[in-house]
């Protein structure tokens, strides 16, 4: 028996996760396991009721589990940012979810906007807690300033004191970090990932041609990491070189390691290659704590209720979720039924050129599951 909390969010989100829960509980019953939902109502009505987003008491409660299935959250009646900074950066935060993980396959049936673009199958690896994303940064005007800037994480506690002099009007500063430990280990994962899936070559993504310190840094961790792995190939690729070669080659690469901002802007751009937003999913993994599951596209607000949208992403996020909960064999059957549906064409909904409903897909894919 698996307990797994659930957070349907807010605009669609109710609905897509309505069909991941049914596709999900279609593969525990053909591989002989239960799941047992627990349903956290945080999102924007939640918020609108009380001032909170995400209360301590369901972090220490969420903490008791291994998995999160997540909707989406974002709604126009809440100020852009507060959901998804309240929510979804506190759980991966709070959890230390370092490892953001982004399948980009096309699959069968699926229109590529590229030319003959061959078999699109490849991981990326996001660094999911550091780098420009760490939140501290600010303003200064002329003359001079003070600030202390702080950042706190599980692996280490940091303090900045700032003295600025400026002689401009006013500066504004963002400031990145990224430490030995936590580039190590999204690199590590990233090589054990290779070697568990039989894929050859990791590919490394950054910017250290231009931001040399950081980026620079990211390298050298990655160049000590891959000694550990001698049979499996890694190389580096600038990120604007990455973003031309993914429209070029994308057949190429196998898996992708990145630091959080790049990653955050590639996999935008994978999701396109494989068909569109409503097919990405994605997991934010800690794998010695508590992970989240989530289709990577927004709540889609003007959707809500219409039954139209394409559950797939979320379905999607449910299989790595049951991967992550040991179901391998789930997991596979899942993205098999996902292909048969795409494959055949019948039943598509209005992004993929179809005019079939949320439940009707959802519905398709079970089916498919129960069939294998």
């Amino acid at each position: 028996m698996y307990e797994v909390p659930v957070i349907p969010g807010d605009g669609i989100g109710p609905e897509i996760i309505r069909e991941g829960k049914k596709v999900l509980e279609a593969a525990a019953q053909k591989h002989n396991f239960n799941i047992k939902w627990k349903e956290l109502l945080y999102g924007a009505e939640h918020y609108l009721e009380t001032g909170e987003t995400l209360p301590e008491d369901a972090l220490n409660e969420l903490e008791n589990h291994k998995a999160i299935y997540m909707g989406s959250v974002g709604d126009p009646r809440v100020e852009p940012g507060v959901l998804e900074k309240g929510i979804l950066l506190k759980l991966r935060f709070y959890f230390d979810q370092y490892i953001n993980l982004r399948p980009v396959k096309l699959l069968p049936g699926i229109d590529c906007p590229l030319k003959d673009p061959g078999e699109i199958d490849f991981i990326v690896l996001r660094e999911n807690t550091e780098d420009f994303y760490v939140g501290i940064g600010g303003t200064a005007k002329k003359g001079k300033t003070q600030k202390q800037l702080q950042i706190e994480r599980q692996l280490y506690n940091l303090k900045f004191d700032l003295d600025i002099e400026s002689d401009a009007q006013e500066i504004a500063y963002q400031l990145g970090v990224i430490s030995e430990e936590g580039t190590k280990r999204i690199i590590e994962y990233a090589f054990k990932y290779a070697r568990k899936n039989n894929r050859q070559r990791v590919t490394g993504v950054d910017k250290a041609n231009v931001l040399s310190d950081i980026y620079g840094f990211w390298r050298e961790k990655m160049e000590q990491t891959s000694k550990n792995y001698p049979n499996i190939e890694h190389e580096f690729n600038y990120v604007d070189a990455a973003t031309m070669w993914f429209v070029k080659n994308p057949e190429y690469y196998e898996v992708v390691v990145t630091p959080n901002m790049f990653g955050d802007i590639i996999t935008d751009l994978g999701a396109m290659m494989q068909g569109g937003l409503g097919l990405a999913p994605g997991g934010n993994i800690n794998p010695e704590g508590t992970s989240m599951f989530e289709p990577i596209h927004g709540s889609a607000p003007k959707h809500a209720g219409k039954n139209k949208v394409n559950p797939i992403a979320t379905i999607w996020a449910g299989a790595l979720l049951l991967e992550h909960l040991g179901e391998t064999q789930a997991k596979k059957d899942i993205i098999e039924a996902i292909s048969k549906v795409t494959k055949r064409g019948k039943t598509l909904t209005y992004d993929l050129g179809g005019n079939s409903t949320t439940k009707e897909v959802g519905s398709a894919i079970a089916n498919e599951v129960k069939k294998l």
